[in-house]
């Protein structure tokens, strides 16, 4: 068995130790979702945490870890009489991003159930985790039909697995903590808000601390054991302390003033639900049997506010989660009863101010818009791709709006998602066919008609029927899958003008919402003065997308034609990283092209490589004035996809958006 890097070898990251530490001592605050650049421990401070838990009483040869002195009714493997059980270490089970839904919730062998009527289940990973924890490990990137089980097995603390009447239920109560890289995508609002903490981690910029890391991950890789045993006597005294904060948590007095102060927090900032206040009065108690007190103070609910709080103020994916500290006190401040001259204890935890509290040295040694506008002109003064003479301040965003829903033609079989239709797990039935694999979704009626014709011949004399593998159908099923929308963007000089910029960013701005909500990945190719280039290359990170779009300059010649091979490029290099994701490519134009010989014949040229390989297209036509030359409508023409307006993008116009979409791309391929 691999010997795990002792918890408190980690260097640093101190709000990331308090927040698991509090979990451990009460795992009713409800996990903790750890955001932060690679390499920063994230995963080792998880992976460490389960060795510092107190071990678990289970009933003997029961596969769900059912408590000995109050065992589950239900239980699959039951009824146990209640009695004496066997200790084991608290587990700690990894769900890995692309795990099957039978692998999380366990598999139903239908073949069995159908014929003998006999529930044989194969438990999955929500019940190994029962009692323990469950980690996640780049939880932003888990397909959404997985967020939502394990969504319904937080909130009911069991697991239920249905195949076709039959049903197989079991307890399912663990810790749930998650990383994510926040480069790569954001969490579902639902599943963001059932984590109770959370904390945002960074490498130090000290030099000091970074070559102590340095020498600790050698020392450990050089001799788990050797290293691991030179720290056994901290790792035994913060489990010690986790011990006697759980005896005492039952203790802890949460008064009056202080759920005043947690409820005014949350109401300061406008939290949504009640939920907050809940996690925020767990967590002050378990500070204060933590810290070893049985009173909980200001300071326990100031340090619960900056864990609980931040990913729950977040109203749309481009926000970024945060608290404003100075409101905080001030709110604080406004309903207690004491002055901050007469603090109780002025090094409780997070009394310090900060972005957190500190673990007690037991865990370790370580503990607007203001130019001028410009004219705007087709820019065909040379300039450079970047910085230059003609470059224009970068323009602000309108505000984003609902815009109409932009799929792709066909049905494809692409990662789950909310835009285009596609063959999956999940959805409605639309046939059946013979499993490949373990049977995952049963089409009874057509199992049921591929047997019957047999049942003479194998000798049926009962009143069920006699079942074979062979006789099993799946049930093929359609759904919506996530696409790569590629956005081309003209940031050249004849897009310049700055109220036309800002209503341009304002449209990305708001497809770009809808693709976050769409669950698709996104890509950004803007094109100026004599080059094009790739903002941001596919990502899950729509408000990666957003930052880049928000600082992009404009000015220069427009090299349309540049744009869309930098484009066709793009989809060249992800359809051999990713083939079965489908693509969808929004051109962002006033449809002119300048700089060099023949630019408009030239772009044409380019746009027809996209007709050619069947890719679904959109112009959105950012033409203005009253003298309009048609060009967005042609490019779209040659690209074989279809151009609207900026007016005509908004969800309230011109029904039937998506099947013009759809009709030009049929007849371009």
């Amino acid at each position: 068995m691999t010997t795990p890097f002792p918890f408190t070898a980690v260097v640093g990251q101190d709000d990331l130790r308090l927040a698991l530490l509090l979990n451990a001592v009460s795992p009713a605050v409800g996990g903790v979702l750890v955001r932060g650049e690679k390499g920063t421990a994230k995963s080792t401070a998880v992976r460490a945490l389960s060795a510092l838990l107190p071990e678990v009483d289970v009933v003997a040869g029961c596969r769900f870890s059912c408590d000995p002195a109050s065992p589950d009714p239900a239980c699959p493997d039951g009824p146990h009489e209640p009695g004496a059980g066997v200790a084991r270490p608290a587990r700690m089970v990894e769900l890995p991003v692309g795990a099957s839904e039978d692998r999380l919730v366990g598999a139903l062998d239908i073949e069995r159930a159908l014929a003998e009527g006999v529930k044989a289940f194969e438990p999955g990973l929500l019940a190994d985790a029962h009692r323990g924890i469950l980690y996640v490990d780049e939880v932003n990137l888990l397909h959404d039909h997985l967020v939502d089980l394990l969504l319904d097995a937080a909130a009911m603390g069991a697991s239920y697995v249905e195949r076709e009447g039959v049903s197989v239920r079991h307890a399912s109560k663990f810790l749930l903590v998650g990383t994510m890289n926040p480069e790569e995508g954001e969490l579902r609002p639902q599943l963001l808000d059932r984590f109770g903490l959370t904390v945002e981690v960074a490498a130090s910029r000290e030099p000091d601390q970074r070559v102590e890391v340095v020498k600790r991950r050698l020392a450990y890789d050089a001799g788990p054991a050797a290293f691991a045993a030179r720290w056994a006597e901290e790792e035994t005294a913060v489990r010690q302390r986790i011990a006697a904060a759980r005896a005492l948590l039952r203790q802890v007095r949460l008064g009056d003033g202080a759920l005043r102060q947690i409820a005014a927090t949350c109401a300061a900032f406008e939290v949504d639900g009640m939920r907050a206040d809940i996690v925020m009065a767990r967590t002050a108690t378990a500070l204060a049997a933590w810290a070893g007190r049985t009173d909980v103070l200001a300071e326990d609910v100031r340090q619960a506010a900056l864990l609980a709080l931040p990913h729950r103020r977040r109203r749309n994916p481009f926000d970024a989660p945060g608290l404003d500290e100075d409101k905080l006190d001030r709110t604080l401040e406004e309903f207690s009863g004491e002055s901050p001259d007469d603090d109780p204890d002025p090094d409780g935890p997070g009394g310090g101010g900060g972005g957190g509290g500190q673990p007690a040295p037991e865990d370790g040694p370580q503990g607007g818009d203001t130019g001028a506008r410009p004219e705007e002109g087709d820019g065909d003064e040379p300039q450079p791709s970047g910085a230059g003479a003609g470059e224009q301040q970068a323009a602000r965003a309108s505000e984003p709006f609902r815009t109409k829903v932009l799929s792709v033609p066909g049905i494809g079989e692409g990662a789950s998602g909310r835009r285009s239709r596609a063959r999956t797990e999940q959805g409605r039935t639309t046939g059946a066919r013979r499993p490949q694999g373990a049977l995952t979704k049963l089409h009874l009626a057509a199992t049921v008609q591929a047997a019957a014709p047999h049942q003479r011949a194998r000798g049926r004399s009962g009143p069920g029927l006699v079942i074979r593998r062979d006789d099993l159908r799946q049930a093929a099923r359609e759904g919506r899958e996530g696409n790569l929308v590629l956005f081309v963007v003209d940031a050249s000089g004849s897009m310049a003008a700055r109220q036309r910029m800002s209503a341009v960013k304002g449209a990305v701005l708001s497809l770009l919402l809808d693709a976050y909500q769409r669950r698709d990945k996104v890509g950004l190719v803007t094109f100026r003065g004599s080059a094009a280039d790739v903002a941001l290359p596919p990502t899950s990170s729509v408000d990666a997308a957003a930052a880049r779009l928000e600082s992009l300059p404009t000015g220069g010649r427009t090299p349309l034609a540049a744009g869309l091979l930098k484009a066709h490029e793009v989809l060249r290099v992800e359809r051999l990283r990713d083939p079965a994701r489908r693509s969808l490519v929004v051109v962002v134009t006033d449809g002119r092209a300048t700089g060099g010989p023949e630019p408009v014949a030239l772009a044409g040229r380019a746009a027809r490589l996209f007709a050619a390989d069947s890719v679904a297209s959109v112009v959105v036509d950012c033409e203005s004035g009253p003298v309009r030359l048609g060009l967005a409508g042609q490019l779209a023409a040659d690209l074989g996809g279809t151009a609207v307006t900026l007016d005509e993008l908004r969800a309230d116009s011109i029904a039937g958006l998506v099947k013009d979409v759809q009709g030009t791309s049929r007849r371009a391929a």
